[in-house]
């Protein structure tokens, strides 16, 4: 197949399969596009809920702020988020965000 046949012509990845990864207390959010972190989010945080993982670090980095405020815009509209702040300097500082989740019911933290 010659280039021009490729049907990756744009240097889009086609959509296929989601890709799975395991959930941990971590969210590394610099393999994400950056309108897909609106969704990852979320959905990452549920499924640490679902785990039983409480807290988790969420590395945006630190640039000049867009991606902290937007995961801190989206931090602030989950009602089953107990609080977030700026990690500690061993954990990343202003290039990560530790979150505390409230835990579904029944379930307890296997982080602590």
């Amino acid at each position: 197949m010659s280039h021009s046949d490729s049907p990756i012509d744009d240097g889009e990845v086609p959509f296929g399969d989601p890709i799975e990864f395991p959930i941990t207390d971590e969210l590394d959010l610099h393999i994400f596009r950056p309108k897909e972190v609106k969704g990852v989010v979320p959905d990452y945080l549920e499924a640490c809920r679902e785990k039983g993982i409480l807290t988790v670090r969420v590395i945006h980095g630190k640039g000049i702020g867009n991606l902290r405020r937007t995961v801190e815009s989206i931090l602030g509209k989950l009602d089953w988020v107990e609080s977030h702040t700026p990690a500690s300097a061993q954990m990343g500082g202003w290039g990560a965000t530790m979150v505390r989740l409230k835990p579904l019911n029944g379930s307890s933290d296997t982080t602590a």
